[in-house]
């Protein structure tokens, strides 16, 4: 119930915020739609977000979490507190090193990042520009990070889950105040949230007892043994970055439009792999660490198992529906102003590719803290590397060797997204670090059997009101509205007649969603 609970207050403000990012998206679409100034946004956004994926979110959290949760537990909170303003120290001092070094080398960065821009001079000028307006986001929303794993170490999960909710807000501000609107609008919008985001943690930290100081930068025995922790998580975080990178510079070399077809596809995408993975994978991470560091390996095993069960019944079904239902879906969120029918094919075709590895990037979310707890970070990335070869020869293959395109870039990252996700579990099994228990066993190929009898309908159900999604706006919204009506109740009654959940169950994890 307790891990229910914190899953439930992460995904409830995660939600909110996705709900808030796809109206930004949407807005997004219809000012910019899918041409060059979209693409230099996206790109100029991918940027400071890869870095801040590389120091902060990642390798960072990945240390700091399990050592600051553990010094909670046995040292007491004003040691940890102050474990946590040398670690900040630091972190200031390499941020403020790398957004020197990315203002002076934005163009050569961009030509490994989106080598196609190059031959627009015009677009690969604006991408420059709005990059080096962005780059300084990297600074503050690492600082954000770091103060969001400190309130997550002491279960304090709600400030931080509504944290990204001032990104969206800052961004769907100059969407619709600015006019006409511009590539630098927005990139002053991503900028500015990130500061209002520190604050707002800061302020977070305070009340909770944890307000950090900022002391002059000193590697203590302890900061040594987190970077040490680190190493290994950079290089993780790396793989997966690189994955990334690939991704964007093969997109880049397709013609105009490729890149942007992959962010909103993927913005979609990331929907429930967001509300759901990221929420459980945040709530198991302390509780993990302290039931290792006390060892009880019976306790862990229970609560990734539960945190699985959960992931899969809430994702599953959704993936199924995304690929079932990409194109009506873009139709109707995206296809107005500068998003025609075109780019709505496009980009729903991207999104069904996408849909395929969903519950594969929810699993790695769900497993990957059973190392973290355990302190080893240096697994993780030797799956990640095995992973990223199949990303990277698959991605060059289907994206341009075959003719698939950006929907080739976006099956190949599905694919790497279950090569991971399968090692990671074979891994944890033949360590004994983790079995799927009994209930699992039954509860799991249950509710794969529940997904699939959903899909069918949908698949049946979009056959037959094909007319429906070529009308007008409001057949199209109505139309998509029944339908997915429709599959969500027929998951809920296959789920309850498999025994995949009882309905007191489910009940209980609707109540616990709705919670603030």
């Amino acid at each position: 119930m307790a891990l229910l609970r914190s899953a439930a207050t992460v995904g409830g403000y995660t939600m909110a915020s996705r709900v808030l990012g796809f109206i930004r998206d949407i807005l997004t679409a219809a000012f910019l739609g899918a041409g060059p100034v979209a693409d230099a946004f996206f790109v100029a956004q991918r940027l400071p977000n890869l870095f801040r994926s590389l120091f902060a979110e990642g390798a960072f959290s990945a240390a700091f979490v399990p050592t600051f949760a553990g010094m909670v537990a046995h040292e007491g909170k004003p040691y940890a507190k102050r474990f946590a303003e040398d670690a900040m120290s630091v972190l200031v001092v390499v941020l403020l090193g790398v957004v020197f070094f990315g203002q002076l080398a934005t163009p050569y960065l961009l030509d490994l990042l989106a080598p196609g821009f190059r031959a627009d001079p015009d677009k690969f000028a604006l991408t420059v520009g709005l990059t080096r307006i962005t780059f300084p986001y990297l600074l503050f929303i690492s600082l954000t990070a770091l103060q969001g794993g400190v309130l997550n170490s002491v279960e304090r999960f709600a400030a931080t889950a509504a944290t990204p909710i001032l990104l969206n807000v800052f961004l769907i501000g100059a969407l619709v105040l600015v006019h006409p609107l511009s590539g630098e609008a927005l990139a002053w919008a991503l900028t500015l949230s990130g500061f209002a985001q520190f604050l707002w943690l800061m302020e977070s930290c305070r009340r909770a007892g944890l307000g950090l100081r900022l002391p002059w930068p000193r590697l203590t025995p302890d900061v040594k043994k987190m970077i040490r922790l680190m190493v290994p998580g950079i290089f993780g975080a790396g793989v997966t970055q690189l994955n990334l990178v690939v991704s964007t510079a093969v997109a880049s070399l397709l013609p105009t439009g490729a890149v942007s077809y992959l962010y909103y596809a993927d913005r979609l995408n990331q929907l429930p792999l967001a509300v759901v993975g990221i929420a459980v994978g945040t709530a198991i991470l302390p509780s993990l660490s302290r039931q290792v560091r006390l060892g009880d390996e019976a306790g862990a095993k229970h609560t990734q198992n539960r945190g699985l069960e959960l992931a899969l019944f809430l994702t599953l079904p959704a993936a199924v529906g995304l690929g079932v239902m990409a194109w009506p879906i873009m139709s109707v969120l995206f296809e107005r102003g500068a998003f025609g029918p075109t780019e709505a094919l496009a980009t729903g075709s991207a999104l069904a590719a996408y849909a395929m590895g969903l519950p594969s990037f929810v699993l790695i979310k769900i497993l990957t803290p059973g190392f973290f707890a355990r302190r080893d970070t240096a697994t993780p990335v030797k799956v990640a590397v095995a992973a990223m070869a199949v990303n990277l020869a698959l991605t060059v293959t289907l994206g341009l060797v075959l003719p698939f395109g950006h929907v080739g870039i976006a099956a190949a990252t599905s694919i790497a997204g279950w090569v991971n996700a399968l090692a990671l579990m074979v891994l944890l099994h033949r360590r004994g670090h983790f079995t799927l228990d009994a209930r699992s066993r039954q509860v799991v190929p249950r509710i794969i059997a529940a997904s699939v009898g959903m899909g069918i309908l949908l698949w049946a159900l979009s056959v037959w009101s094909a007319p429906l999604f070529a009308a007008g706006f409001v057949t199209r919204t109505a139309a998509l509205t029944v339908v997915i009506g429709l599959g969500v109740a027929t998951f809920a009654v296959l789920a309850l007649l498999l025994k995949a959940a009882e309905w007191r169950e489910i009940k209980g994890r609707l109540a616990l969603t709705r919670r603030p």
